[in-house]
């Protein structure tokens, strides 16, 4: 493993163009950020770190723009080595506008090859290099100016080593046979979805709504609707507009007034009236007052038989994960077992090199 030198700093138009130059051509370049978005909906990119041959680039993403680093990001022949992905690409995607593309997450591949599905960067660094990283900065305010030489040095670290465990887990997803599972779950990461979700189906991230009865799951709905445009709208947390826990008891409540919605333990004193109208209105739309909510009718609770076969699948599971030495999580959920004893067959289980390794396994135990 060579040695790398500190990171080169970049806060002007012209040093990311220089910059963008020198990476055209390089077959993998390692990529990470550091963003901001406790008090924000969307993540306020502040810093991209960037990776390449024996260079280090810190580029502060506040004064320079990165418009002229899109076509390394983009270059179908440069991989791009990052670890856990998903929010960088987001934030990028927000910066950009477009798709970083291709990934290889170093996070994935090391579930593929046997390490814990969510095992860290500092963790696989020391796990495969012996190296011991620093985390006093892990929660610094990254917008702040000037960064210390302490936070630019912790920085450089989250790139520095990237491309030898890339290079390591890929020797070891190459002896397993598991290059394609790597690249499979590293592509799904390139859709563009995942950082453009349709509002109207935000309900689908609020844990237990299925489990309401028609007209309280038709409210939940549509509040849960009303509060991501909210959000978005506001660029403001979520949970900042309104908790999954007042969604549920305005849902059982169903409040007609302000002064009805203000009574509920859940609202928070400093909602406005011109908030409560607006949540009030929400409970009117045609969505909240049908029966299903606009969708069909959802996954009731398991009966004692269903329960038996999603007992029976995930020890199927188990016993798969054990002789793949990989986490059974990785394989198939246990959300997607419960879906697949239910009756769903769009479960990622039964796709790509799931299907191969445990789908086909399942089906024959459900059929």
């Amino acid at each position: 493993m060579r040695a790398m030198p500190d990171a080169i700093w970049i806060d002007e138009q012209a040093e990311v163009q220089s910059l963008a130059e020198r990476l055209a051509g390089h077959a993998s370049i390692a990529v990470d950020t550091e963003f901001l978005r406790e008090k924000t909906f969307f993540p306020r990119l502040c810093l991209v770190q960037i990776a390449a041959g024996a260079d280090i680039w810190c580029v502060d993403a506040i004064r320079a723009p990165l418009d002229p680093l899109v076509p390394a990001l983009t270059a179908v022949g440069t991989r791009k080595l990052i670890h856990a992905a998903r929010q960088d690409l987001e934030a990028l995607h927000l910066a950009t506008k477009r798709v970083v593309t291709p990934v290889f997450d170093t996070q994935v591949a090391a579930g593929c090859v046997g390490f814990k599905p969510q095992t860290g960067y500092a963790e696989l660094v020391h796990g495969l290099l012996g190296v011991s990283l620093e985390k006093a900065h892990t929660r610094a305010d990254w917008s702040k100016r000037p960064l210390s030489a302490a936070q630019v040095a912790y920085a450089a670290d989250d790139v520095r080593y990237l491309e030898e465990v890339a290079r390591l887990l890929t020797e070891k997803l190459h002896a397993l046979g598991r290059e394609n599972w790597a690249l499979e779950d590293c592509a799904a990461l390139e859709d563009v979805r995942l950082f453009e979700p349709d509002p109207a189906r935000a309900w689908e991230r609020v844990r237990g709504i299925n489990q309401l009865d028609a007209p309280c799951r038709a409210r939940a709905k549509a509040l849960a609707v009303w509060r991501e445009r909210m959000a978005r709208e506001r660029d403001l947390p979520r949970s900042w507009v309104l908790s999954d826990a007042a969604i549920f008891e305005i849902a059982h409540t169903n409040p007609a007034t302000p002064a009805a919605l203000a009574g509920l333990r859940e609202i928070p004193p400093n909602y406005n009236a011109r908030f409560a109208a607006a949540l009030l209105d929400a409970l009117q739309d045609p969505a909240a007052t049908s029966p299903d909510g606009g969708e069909p009718r959802p996954e009731a609770r398991p009966t004692d038989a269903e329960k038996a076969l999603i007992n029976r699948l995930n020890t199927i599971v188990d016993r798969r994960a054990a002789e793949l030495a990989i986490s059974a999580e990785l394989l198939a959920p246990r959300g997607q077992i419960k879906a697949l004893a239910l009756g769903r067959r769009d479960v990622g289980a039964l796709q790509g090199w799931r299907r191969a390794e445990i789908g086909e396994r399942l089906l024959a135990a459900v059929d």
